[in-house]
């Protein structure tokens, strides 16, 4: 059995991000919890939570990001991952000029989306990290 030094166990704390009755159904907002950018959102009655810029170009995903099929798209260059993993489905296709989606999403590497997980406690959503 390997013993880990205290030092390097790394354990993380729920964190109060946003009072619930802040959010509305289908909205999200952007928040900085402990130093940390983060974007809370209300989809069908589940909370989540994630990275607040985009993994492609660092847009502000609370500035038009579409939340869709279990997905978050960004509204710059179409990037979208899933909400409940962050995993990426798609990689800057820009589908009004796609030469030009494949031109920006080289100039990045392709990169899953930070997920935290959220709860509810005494009337705020809570965020883990």
């Amino acid at each position: 059995m390997e013993v880990w030094p205290m030092s390097e166990i790394s354990e993380g704390k729920w964190r109060n991000a946003l009072p619930v009755k802040k959010l509305k159904s289908g909205k999200k907002k952007m928040v900085t919890v402990d130093k940390k950018m983060i974007l809370i959102g209300l989809q069908e009655d589940n909370y989540f939570a994630t990275e607040a810029l985009c993994r492609h170009m660092r847009w502000p995903l609370a500035w038009g990001a579409k939340v869709e099929d279990g997905c978050i798209r960004c509204p710059l260059h179409q990037t979208t991952h899933q909400i409940e993993d962050g995993e990426l489905v798609e990689w800057s296709p820009f589908p009004l000029f796609p030469p030009y989606g494949k031109l920006v999403g080289k100039m990045s590497k392709k990169k899953n989306l930070k997920i935290y997980e959220t709860r509810i406690h005494e009337s705020n959503i809570q965020v883990f990290f």
